[in-house]
This record gives C-alpha cells, sequence and structure tokens, in this order.
C-alpha cells in the first residue's frame, strides 16, 4: 500500500503534498495524532536499511538533547523514533517498491518524478 508519513502543521510537507497528483492513491499518516507505532517503523526499516536514516537532525528536540554530540546506535535511534513524532525526518513516502525520506531538494524531485508518471 502507497503511505504517506507527515506533519499536518509542517508548510514543507503541505507544500509537498500538493504536488503530487491523484494523491488518493496514498494513506495520509499524520504522525502528530497517529504516533508512528513498532510495526510502521519496520515496515520503513524494511525498505531503508537502518534507522539513522529516519532521523531528523534539524529537530528542535534533537538540538535540545544534545545528540548531534553523541554517538547514538541503530537501537537508540530506534527508541527515538518510537519515542516522538519530532525525530522522523518527514515526509516518508512509499510508494509501490520505492521509498523516499526527508525532504531534500534532491528527493523530492525523484520522488515526484515517480509519483506523477
Amino acid at each position: 500500500m502507497n503511505k504517506i508519513f507527515y506533519l499536518k502543521t509542517c508548510d514543507t510537507c503541505k507544500k509537498i503534498l500538493s504536488q503530487i497528483e491523484n494523491i488518493d492513491r496514498f494513506k495520509l499518516i499524520e504522525i502528530k495524532s497517529n504516533l508512528l507505532n513498532q510495526q510502521q517503523l519496520e515496515e520503513i526499516y524494511q525498505k531503508v536499511g537502518n534507522y539513522e536514516s529516519l532521523i531528523n537532525k534539524r529537530a528542535t528536540l534533537y538540538k535540545e538533547r544534545g545528540l548531534k554530540n553523541k554517538n547514538l546506535s541503530e537501537n537508540d535511534c530506534k527508541e527515538l523514533l518510537l519515542e516522538h513524532y519530532t525525530f522522523l525526518a518527514r515526509p516518508v513516502i512509499i510508494y509501490n517498491e520505492h521509498i523516499f525520506v526527508g525532504n531534500s531538494k534532491k528527493v523530492i524531485e525523484q520522488m515526484l518524478e515517480i509519483v506523477n508518471q
């Protein structure tokens, strides 16, 4: 199933979602009101291969806790992702066999090229 994990209060997420044609092909999962659960995280992990690449290193909470100065293990990253929605790099877009994590220009361009075909 095609899914988008996003934050409804995030202007960047809103902008990205507005660029996806036929958005009704996706199940939209708002991560603040529907916290990421173990099963969802495992589904994402299986496609990405590690938890660290899912971490939003620009999150205020990440900075407040001084996590950039720590050597986080994969398990640490997993626990952070399950603990609070802000740690998930967003949006996470699963489309067929593809997964796109974050909002870098390159990632979004690749995603739009594939999903809007």
